[in-house]
């Protein structure tokens, strides 16, 4: 738009009578009368000023770049932690089948308690069947559990819990990881004392510790401890590992059943703080050792 001081030239131009006229008052013209009038009334404000309003709320293309980048690099990461997850399991039930010598979850308590358990953690049910199925199987080979222990950086110790059908192979891949990244393989025993087996029970939710308790109880089990999740508005119980599925059963008579995960997990007795570039290194161990197929799940003592 253009204010009445430019509307002016414009009809001085046309009472010149010829163009040309016009022409040359509009370019005679003074700058000033050519100025900017907005649609809304606004208080008058700097040029520096100005130029930060026009940014307020606008990303750059390389923020919006780096955003996308992350969002796809944490879809990516979910999705690999759901695909490993899903892999576990399978192995876990096809060594369940084989082991206790049934398909039928109700002549297979161990089998039963592991589709609980896969389900819980969202595991689809043609998995679980496809894992059934393929135990049966003459070509599918026989999976054993047996776990490292070893040391990081800082004080840190880690439990290596692996799942796999070849022992050779699998020692060789977690040795390799641990120490490529300055780890050490421990003697058994050496670190495993400092941990305790515990059931975990994952509730995207804050549960009033009374009514759990009470719930516990209902459900006959005798060891319970409530605290909050890593994120705001979750919580985490540990119990007996034999009293996992009785506590999850509390947890759900309490309407408390989507999104709900169950686990067993070596928890720290003596939890050590490192420095962030000792951190940083001991999870590079880490995620390297769970990129490993032959790997279930990898266990800390740190605080950080």
């Amino acid at each position: 738009f253009l204010s009445k001081e430019h509307g002016c030239v414009g009809w001085q131009a046309r009472k010149a009578g010829n163009s040309s006229a016009a022409l040359a008052l509009l370019l005679t013209a003074s700058t000033s009368a050519f100025t900017f009038v907005s649609n809304t009334p606004s208080s008058p404000v700097s040029l520096q000023s100005r130029n930060e309003n026009a940014n307020v709320g606008r990303l750059s293309p390389l923020f919006m770049g780096r955003a996308a980048a992350v969002r796809a690099a944490t879809k990516s990461k979910t999705d690999a932690k759901k695909a490993k997850i899903n892999a576990v399991y399978g192995k876990k039930i096809i060594m369940a089948v084989k082991s206790g010598g049934s398909a039928d979850p109700n002549a297979n308590r161990q089998l039963a308690d592991l589709i609980k358990q896969a389900k819980a953690n969202s595991v689809p049910v043609d998995n679980i069947n496809r894992a059934i199925k393929k135990a049966s199987e003459a070509n599918t080979g026989d999976f054993a559990e047996s776990t490292f222990e070893a040391y990081g950086l800082g004080g840190a110790s880690f439990i290596i819990n692996v799942l796999s059908d070849n022992s050779n192979r699998c020692t060789a891949d977690v040795r390799s990881t641990v120490n490529k990244r300055n780890g050490k393989i421990a003697e058994q025993g050496s670190v495993l004392f400092m941990y305790d087996k515990k059931g975990v029970i994952e509730v995207p939710a804050v549960i009033d510790e009374e009514d759990l308790m009470m719930a516990a109880i209902d459900a006959g089990c005798d060891e319970m401890e409530l605290m909050e999740g890593e994120e705001e508005g979750t919580s985490i119980i540990f119990t007996d590992p034999k009293e996992t599925g009785a506590m999850m059963e509390a947890v759900k008579s309490l309407g408390f059943e989507t999104d709900v995960k169950m686990s067993l997990r070596y928890i720290t007795k003596a939890p050590v703080e490192c420095t962030e570039e000792d951190f940083e290194k001991n999870m590079e161990i880490i995620d390297a050792l769970e990129d490993l197929d032959d790997v279930d799940s990898v266990e800390h003592n740190m605080s950080n």
